[in-house]
């Protein structure tokens, strides 16, 4: 039996003309992407990465997905330029570590209080100056680097916060309900962030503005931004993480 027109799979010529269609992406993921990876990837880096995941979508793009090839090649093509950033290790073994100091205390912290952390609290927390955990944030951020792209656990191929968001790739209905539960705790614990934060991750998610639109809209300074990003991120990261945590024990208690 042939498949009809929309399963049929992709052809070589309509492969090359939805990467031919869709070339323009790849400028404006680059804009939009600069300010979100290190100072060491030139436009020119991003660029090529993303080309490369845009080809990539081409060759992977089925119609039976049932999404817009544009969703499904924006979503590769973040991830090519990711991909990319970590191939190149900059965010090396120490940096990590650093990451890691700050969620650690975010954790306990969350655990006695009730309650995210105030930036002065983690700073107590890890026995350091406000400006010295301002200055951490910065380091482990590099201007966003660390984002809802960012895997959950601490390796470079797990889940991502924004997989929790949005799956184009038609989950089974477990899949479906785990993921549904994980919308809404990371829902929940993004109300639950400081005002300031709250408005960092809306304007740079939803709103797809620049840290240095963000900077303007909000009269702060563009490190500030980065800071205000990476907190809220390791906040959600931690919670999430813990959430997670908290559902693999009911579904395998210790006997």
């Amino acid at each position: 039996m042939s498949l009809g027109p929309a399963y049929a799979p992709v052809r070589a010529e309509e492969k090359d003309r939805l990467i031919k269609s869709h070339l323009h992406m790849v400028s404006f993921l680059t804009e939009r992407m600069v300010s979100q990876v290190p100072a060491f990837m030139t436009r020119e880096d991003i660029a090529s990465a993303a080309m490369v995941g845009l080809v990539d979508a081409a060759n992977r793009f089925k119609p039976s997905m049932g999404v817009l090839f544009k969703t499904f090649a924006e979503k590769r093509m973040r991830g090519a330029v990711l991909d990319e950033v970590r191939r190149m290790d900059w965010f090396s073994r120490s940096m990590r570590q650093k990451q890691s100091r700050v969620c650690h205390a975010i954790e306990s912290l969350e655990k006695r209080l009730g309650r995210p952390p105030e930036e002065a609290e983690v700073a107590t927390e890890m026995d350091m100056s406000l400006d010295a955990y301002r200055q951490l944030l910065g380091e482990v951020s590099y201007l966003g680097c660390v984002s809802l792209h960012e895997t959950i656990e601490d390796t470079a191929d797990g889940p991502s916060l924004l997989d929790s968001i949005e799956d184009p790739n038609s989950p089974c209905p477990v899949e479906m309900i785990e993921n549904s539960q994980l919308t809404q705790e990371l829902a929940r614990q993004i109300d639950r962030l400081t005002e300031k934060e709250r408005l960092v991750v809306s304007l740079l998610y939803y709103e797809e503005l620049s840290q240095k639109e963000i900077a303007e809209v909000m009269e702060l300074s563009e490190g500030r931004v980065s800071q205000l990003h990476s907190q809220a991120l390791l906040k959600l990261r931690t919670c999430i993480r813990r959430a997670q945590g908290d559902a693999a024990a009911q579904l395998h208690p210790v006997r």
